[in-house]
């Protein structure tokens, strides 16, 4: 278990961070045809290894279960192993057509770097030999035999690498993209995921005392007028039909959900806020950005029978499986 919750907060870095969003939602113009061009000449993707500064070119495969390794918890069932390595191919593929056309100086040639920051996160071998200690071998068998048997599919929409989007699990509901991010995708959109009531945590509570959440309010808002009244410090003014607050008011600032899940380390913008003499409480459904696959959704279907075609078919609806020729 205590594997998973560091799997889990890896996972939420990756998917809730804004500086990631542009990596998500930029646009590329690589059709299908020659994406599988592209695709077949090298067989690498260059990641930037920001300790050393060193460029790496790792296989595709390799790459692909180092992500899974790291973005989905080994004991989940093979057919989530599968859905969440077509989503890690996919978001690769998709970061390396946009570095391709337009490079980011500071990648160094690279596609995308090893800083969970800002991109998928990746384990080496050996990285995955440490993290899974005695259970190693069996972990990485398994993990492995799951990518082999997707890694010449990625998801496509409109011919081009969709944004994969993922997160641990949602509020019941999956989030639109519009309402996260501001920027609607067409499939990106709501879809139950009502497993995911099941999950573990899938509600939590954090309680702040006043001067807690007045240091972390200011800190985070510092133009912010906090009144003497602690009930006045956050309040929700509206709210998604999957939970997210959309937006709140921040003492006299008028804020994102989005806003205060980060300015106070809660696990989703799915919260509601309660107050008890100098305390206020935050409890929140499901963990992370709760756009496009669930995880523990993806999971819960496996565990019915779905398949890796169903889950994804499910959390990216109007897309498209692709096939492409993997060279190794």
């Amino acid at each position: 278990m205590k594997k998973y919750i560091v799997s889990a907060l890896v996972t939420a870095v990756f998917t809730a961070l804004v500086p990631a969003l542009p990596v998500f939602l930029g646009k590329n113009s690589v059709s299908a045809e020659n994406f599988t061009a592209e695709y077949s000449n090298d067989g690498v993707y260059k990641v930037l290894d920001v300790p050393t500064g060193e460029v790496l070119e790792v296989p595709v495969r390799e790459y692909v279960i180092g992500a899974v390794c790291v973005e989905m918890p080994a004991t989940f069932e093979e057919e989530a192993l599968k859905a969440q390595a077509v989503a890690a191919h996919t978001y690769a593929e998709r970061q390396k057509s946009k570095e391709l056309k337009n490079p980011t100086p500071e990648l160094c040639g690279a596609y995308f770097s090893n800083d969970t920051s800002k991109y998928q996160g990746y384990f080496t071998e050996k990285q995955a030999k440490q993290y899974y200690g005695e259970n190693f071998g069996e972990n990485y068998k398994k993990v492995s035999k799951a990518v082999d048997e997707v890694i010449d599919c990625i998801i496509t929409y409109d011919e081009e690498p969709i944004i994969s989007a993922f997160h641990s699990m949602s509020s019941g509901k999956t989030e639109s993209a519009e309402n996260a991010w501001g920027t609607s995708v067409d499939y990106l959109v709501s879809v139950d995921s009502s497993y995911d009531r099941s999950a573990p945590k899938y509600e939590d509570t954090v309680t702040y005392e006043k001067d807690v959440l007045k240091y972390k309010l200011e800190t985070a808002f510092p133009s912010v007028n906090l009144s003497e009244n602690i009930e006045d410090w956050v309040t929700v003014n509206s709210v998604s039909d999957s939970g997210t607050v959309l937006t709140a008011m921040a003492g006299d600032l008028k804020v994102s959900g989005n806003d205060i899940r980060s300015a106070l380390s809660l696990r989703s913008a799915c919260f509601t806020v309660e107050y008890s003499g100098e305390t206020a409480v935050f409890t929140t459904h499901g963990f992370g950005h709760g756009v496009g696959m669930s995880q523990y959704g993806a999971n819960a279907m496996a565990e019915e029978g779905k398949n890796w075609r169903d889950i994804i078919e499910h959390y990216y609806p109007s897309c498209t499986i692709c096939n492409v020729q993997c060279v190794n």
